[in-house]
């Protein structure tokens, strides 16, 4: 990490990775220089932004983000961010800290311990007491006592057929499902149970050695105090209250990826499988358990979602912050064991704070630096051949501030922070419906419509669209997924829909201003989303579960929400009966009607809204 504001521009060349996101004229050198970046060390798509003063003045996106190299990244792809978990762990456990749920000096274990309870560390077998002397900023600091380094297994590393140096049990979860007599995939539990029955390497507090199973501790910790799952607690408390809805703990397999997440590109090394299959898989995909790394390193994120909560804890006055300044100080101030890494965070005496990330397919750093200037740059593979690349990586963001001389004045960070809600229908006939929303805090709103299946294209930020209100006239996002309704208001009747037919409606809010550089700014991230059937009624006609299509007439199954105005008739054939086994929501003005003398029981749940 640079310690202060000296640069060095190095020669590039053309560039020849697909570019996405608004173009910043002022910037070109940015683009060639992530351009020339990624070229060098082989890196097939990388996602960026750069914030000076509390804004974001450039996001952009280069290469392919899907494997097959077909589909350009865009600035609002998700990737794994690893390791830049932990200061969104260390951030969260500040917030506690603030609200006076959590104490630095609170030990963790054994009688009186956070954790004393815990149903599964309760039973583990610790023959080394010093694990009862650790604190929560043992933890944050690096201190607890594991030294990754030191060697705890045997060779070959059974059930591997192959060794495992040293003791990080995140490569080697097989063994610690065998070890502890749980399944596969080894859980976070699961991983920590065997380091504490392994014991420690030296007394908590005398020393720093970077632990990711440390932070699993702290993600324990989180669910303890909070009753809720990691994830939830960083989400409700850290993220939502700053307009951020799009980060997720990520999933181990290609086929689980999420909703915009980019997929993600190793170095051809092979593991066997997390789920004790017996097959060798790619690391990036089935050979990590990602899904047990939460707190140490699980994350996805977008470039800008990372750069809104930096900026939301940076300590500078351009934007409010979410911790108090003596909060933001202890987070940063260096630990007794390491003057370059703080709770969370590696930092210097110059003031500057980052931390990098990597992972099979993943290589990622975060910057907050004294000048006033963030920056993040994600990439979904990590060069393992060339010593010289996280240097050049680390250089990278100084090089282009250097680079530039104009900064734009926009700040591309104010996309809505408040979604839209309460999605629902009236008026639903064969070739028509009138779609009703609860507008967000956005300026205006898009309503995206697809037939058959979910909306699957996403507006891009800088790109305005044309609404019409006939399905299949207004601009196409891709996929067959058009926009109906651009505006400020709150509804919208759709019209030239086909009969029988299941169509996917989805709200999003969006800012364009002068202070946006007059660029449209939308809000991705848990937009509400709900399906209608163009039909008026829907008859049971079958025997048996509600959910089976071919017990209903035309095979039309009712949406899990009957419109206004809809009604549904419940006549099985013969002595037969409709059971309801699914969750069924029933708009007030619609109706389910039960034939005379027919049957109709309630298994799931039937409730009128």
């Amino acid at each position: 990490m640079k310690k202060f504001l000296c640069f060095l521009l190095v020669p590039v060349g053309l560039t020849v990775n697909a570019q996405t996101g608004i173009p910043v004229p002022t910037m070109t050198q940015t683009d060639n220089l992530i351009n020339s970046f990624l070229t060098t060390y082989g890196i097939p798509a990388a996602t960026a932004a750069i914030a000076k003063d509390g804004k974001i003045v450039y996001m952009r996106a280069f290469g392919n983000s899907n494997i097959a190299n077909t589909i350009p990244t865009q600035p609002y792809n998700l990737f794994r961010i690893a390791s830049l978990s932990k200061p969104i762990t260390s951030i969260a456990c500040m917030k506690l800290l603030q609200n006076g749920r959590l104490s630095m000096g609170a030990r963790v274990f054994g009688t009186g311990g956070i954790l004393q309870n815990h149903p599964v560390f309760a039973t583990a077998n610790i023959t080394d007491t010093r694990i009862n002397n650790i604190t929560v900023q043992q933890l944050l600091e690096h201190s607890a006592g594991w030294n990754r380094d030191i060697n705890c297994n045997p060779n070959p590393t059974t059930p591997y057929p192959y060794f495992f140096g040293g003791c990080d049990p995140i490569a080697f979860p097989l063994r610690v499902a065998m070890l502890t007599g749980t399944p596969n995939p080894a859980s976070e539990e699961a991983l920590v149970k065997f380091m504490l029955e392994k014991g420690l390497d030296f007394a908590p507090g005398t020393a720093y050695s970077y632990s990711n199973m440390g932070y699993l501790v702290l993600g324990e910790i989180i669910e303890q105090i909070t009753g809720l799952s990691y994830e939830q607690y960083v989400k409700d408390s850290v993220l939502a209250p700053i307009g951020v809805f799009d980060m997720h703990i990520g999933k181990n397999l290609l086929v689980d990826k999420q909703e915009r997440e980019g997929e993600y590109v190793g170095n051809g090394y092979t593991n066997l499988s997390v789920y004790g299959t017996g097959q060798s898989v790619p690391w990036e995909y089935g050979g990590f358990n990602i899904e047990a790394m939460d707190a140490h390193g699980g994350w996805i994120a977008s470039a800008r979602d990372m750069l809104k909560l930096l900026v939301a804890v940076d300590g500078f006055s351009t934007k409010p912050d979410i911790l108090n300044p003596s909060i933001v100080t202890s987070m940063v101030t260096p630990s007794a064991n390491s003057q370059y890494y703080a709770k969370g965070w590696q930092v210097n005496p110059f003031n500057n704070w980052w931390h990098t990330g990597a992972l099979d397919g993943t290589a990622s750093i975060w910057v907050r630096s004294s000048g006033g200037y963030s920056w993040i740059f994600i990439l979904n593979k990590r060069n393992i051949t060339n010593n010289n690349f996280w240097t050049a990586l680390d250089n990278l963001g100084w090089n282009c501030l250097a680079a530039t001389t104009t900064w734009p004045t926009w700040d591309l960070m104010l996309s809505p922070t408040v979604n839209a809600s309460g999605l629902n229908f009236s008026n639903v006939s064969g070739n028509a419906v009138t779609v009703n929303w609860n507008n967000g805090n956005g300026a205006n709103r898009l309503l995206v419509v697809k037939a058959d299946s979910a909306v699957n294209a996403f507006p891009l930020d800088g790109t305005d669209y044309t609404a019409n209100a006939a399905f299949g006239s207004g601009t196409s996002l891709g996929i067959n997924n058009y926009v109906v309704y651009n505006g400020t208001g709150n509804s919208v009747t759709v019209t030239g829909l086909t009969a029988n037919k299941k169509y996917y409606f989805r709200v999003v809010e969006y800012n364009k201003s002068t202070a946006s550089g007059n660029n449209a700014l939308y809000l991705l991230g848990s937009n509400p989303q709900e399906y209608t059937i163009t039909a008026g009624s829907f008859t049971f006609t079958g025997n048996g579960n509600w959910s089976t299509p071919a017990n209903w007439s035309n095979n039309l199954v009712p949406p899990a929400t009957l419109p206004h105005g809809s009604q549904i008739m419940i006549n099985p054939s013969g002595a037969g009966e409709c059971i309801l086994n699914v969750q069924q929501r029933v708009s007030s003005s619609a109706a389910i009607t039960v034939q005379a003398g027919k049957k109709f029981r309630i298994m799931g749940n039937l409730t009128v809204q």
